[in-house]
């Protein structure tokens, strides 16, 4: 059984205490369907409820650390090395929708660097974490990077923008590309379980662009630890503030690159 240390146990019981009224209200939301604008409303409730059960939570636990939050922005805190990044439902149009899957995301950054991470699907029960150099679970089980190296087997994952997003010609270009040399490629909608399923092996790759810190800040920790390469999608290292992401096992990191690239 995996052992977690005291941080990555209060970033776990935080997630599961701020999962119990999204699951609450994720029961809830398939019955607002018929309004449209009413389901809306309901679920960006939720979103801020959730948020609002994590920053208190973290904030008591750790009261010296800094946030950065969907809803909330940037919170300073006296202790300038760390800080929290959190996005509390990642996966917004899933749950809309009545689709289990979706996220709650933890992080931690160390001296901007992200340390820690916590991924968790309150459907699933399912929780992917990682603290640096510990190495990467799903709940008490230690997971890795698939070992496929022949792109023709292997199944991507993406993100491709919403209406009136830039990037859409470019996303699909990208799109076809893959979809002509590998096994498919797969749009869930959340960018955190993303990053975990690679790190799970159920994904070979996954990229995207236009993303925000706390879309990918837990995911990160939680693949590399996995033993999963991640850059920007064209190579360079700054994918957190630039929000640019591509992250693949060792085996076919360069090949998924360059076919990206075109």
């Amino acid at each position: 059984m995996a052992h977690a240390s005291a941080l990555m146990n209060v970033m776990m019981n935080v997630a599961r205490k701020a999962a119990r009224g999204l699951s609450r209200d994720f029961g809830e939301v398939q019955a607002l369907q018929v309004t449209r604008k009413g389901a809306a409303d309901f679920v960006s409730q939720a979103d801020m409820k959730a948020e609002q059960t994590i920053f208190e939570e973290l904030l008591a636990a750790r009261p010296k650390y800094g946030f950065v939050m969907e809803e909330r922005g940037e919170v300073e805190g006296p202790d300038n090395s760390n800080r929290w990044i959190v996005d509390p439902l990642d996966g917004t149009t899933n749950f809309l929708h009545g689709l289990s899957h979706f996220s709650i995301s933890i992080a931690l950054e160390r001296d901007r660097q992200p340390y820690a991470g916590v991924v968790y699907n309150p459907a699933t029960n399912e929780m992917f974490w990682a603290e640096k150099g510990e190495g990467a679970y799903l709940n008490d089980r230690r997971i890795r990077v698939s070992g496929r190296q022949d792109l023709s087997e292997c199944l991507f994952a993406c993100g491709l923008p919403f209406a009136g997003r830039p990037g859409r010609a470019l996303a699909l270009e990208e799109t076809n590309r893959v979809l002509e040399k590998t096994a498919g490629v797969r749009r869930f909608g959340s960018a955190a379980l993303d990053l975990a399923f690679v790190a799970a092996g159920r994904y070979d790759a996954y990229w995207e662009r236009d993303l925000q810190i706390w879309d990918i800040a837990a995911g990160t920790v939680i693949a590399r630890e996995a033993g999963a390469m991640v850059s920007e999608v064209g190579g360079g290292g700054k994918f957190l503030t630039e929000g640019s992401i591509l992250a693949a096992n060792t085996e076919i990191y360069d090949k998924a690159k360059a076919l990206i690239a075109g």
